[in-house]
């Protein structure tokens, strides 16, 4: 397994920019506009290639992201998104949003942080049972 970023939630993209880069020191290392979704998601990194932080901006959102709000998630890369969450289910974890796309999953750790788990390259192709599973949670 490899860890890939840490989402946080922001309200003003400027400002967060500033701190990030101007301040940090950060690198934007990739960029995101999802007008389907009404979102922007910015990737930064101490350098191209490391862990990323993912700047996840709502854009018509009005909601103050109170603390522990504005936190979204860990990512981690995996080898097989479906044995993973098989092994992890087998040892009584809760999979709240099903890898039925081959590609992601969402689990939560006891203190409830959401845990984003992405398929290593390619997704793999759809497979029962993960396939027709419906979410067990929020994620």
């Amino acid at each position: 397994m490899k860890f890939l970023h840490s989402m946080i939630r922001v309200k003003d993209v400027e400002a967060s920019l500033d701190f990030f880069i101007n301040k940090l020191g950060l690198i934007e290392t990739n960029r995101y506009d999802v007008p389907a979704g009404k979102f922007t998601l910015i990737f930064l990194a101490t350098e191209k290639g490391a862990p990323e932080i993912e700047l996840t901006h709502n854009w018509d959102s009005e909601e103050e992201y109170l603390s522990g709000r504005n936190f979204g998630h860990l990512a981690y890369e995996v080898d097989d998104i479906y044995a993973t969450c098989q092994h992890l289910m087998d040892n009584g974890v809760v999979i709240n949003r099903p890898p039925r796309c081959g590609h992601m999953a969402f689990v939560k750790s006891p203190d409830g942080i959401s845990i984003e788990l992405l398929q290593k390259g390619d997704a793999l192709p759809p497979k029962e049972p993960w396939q027709n599973m419906e979410n067990t949670g929020t994620w």
